[in-house]
């Protein structure tokens, strides 16, 4: 059994969301604002959070920040209204592990969960500390869950992480959208949507000297994406 929090402030559809969980097995826990959603959180360290974004007292990207900045390191999911891809980057960047847009069906948000919940809980055992991989100016220790480019650390939300990884598992060949979204996600065929290349825009923003022209994490047409590791 897993215990999650829930913060938002729609009392139905908080209820709602609630009644499901638990129905699946889960412990859970409503906050009704961002305020007490971030005490809360600290407080009980759920296994999983499901965040709204409009929230009264503290707003939901506040909750993020303020938690992500606090070393609170398991999955958070997003629900918002809102429909512009700048507010789910926005989230992404700021350490959300998924998002999903209301409305929504009950299905896929009990199925994002599972997968989010499965990927928090059952990785292999941690790689060793001193396992390095390298590719240009880029070094990735493994077991840390670490990155540095050129010596300097960078800042990789939990699944842009776990993409990099997925990408260079299988380097120098071409993975697909639905093989990511299976790794790194867990998600089946009826669940794929544009969560790869949010994530993938993100890493090349990060990563690559010039992201509008790639050198490593690289775009092959109508097929997925490729990590070239070679200069």
């Amino acid at each position: 059994m897993s215990a999650i929090l829930i913060i938002e402030d729609n009392a139905d559809l908080a209820l709602g969301l609630r009644n499901n969980l638990e129905i699946e097995g889960h412990a859970v826990e409503v906050a009704p604002d961002g305020a007490r959603g971030l005490e809360r959180a600290r407080q009980a360290r759920p296994d999983l959070v499901i965040l709204d974004l409009m929230l009264p007292r503290m707003d939901g990207t506040r909750v993020l920040r303020a938690l992500r900045e606090g070393g609170f390191d398991v999955p958070i999911l997003i629900l918002t209204a809102r429909g512009e891809e700048s507010d789910k980057v926005r989230g992404l960047r700021m350490g959300a592990d998924d998002y999903v847009t209301k409305p929504f069906g009950l299905m896929e948000l009990l199925a994002r969960v599972e997968a989010l919940l499965r990927r928090a809980g059952g990785r292999a055992a941690p790689a060793p500390q001193n396992q390095i991989v390298r590719f240009g100016d880029v070094e990735v220790r493994l077991g840390a869950r670490t990155v540095f480019q050129r010596g300097r650390p960078v800042d990789l939300a939990p699944k842009e992480f776990d993409l990099l990884v997925a990408l260079w598992r299988k380097r120098g060949t071409v993975v697909s959208r639905l093989e990511l979204l299976r790794d790194v996600w867990l998600y089946s065929e009826s669940a794929a949507t544009r969560t790869v290349d949010t994530h993938i825009g993100e890493l090349r923003r990060k990563l690559e000297r010039d992201p509008s022209a790639p050198r490593y994490i690289l775009t092959v047409r109508k097929a997925g994406y490729r990590l070239e590791t070679r200069d």
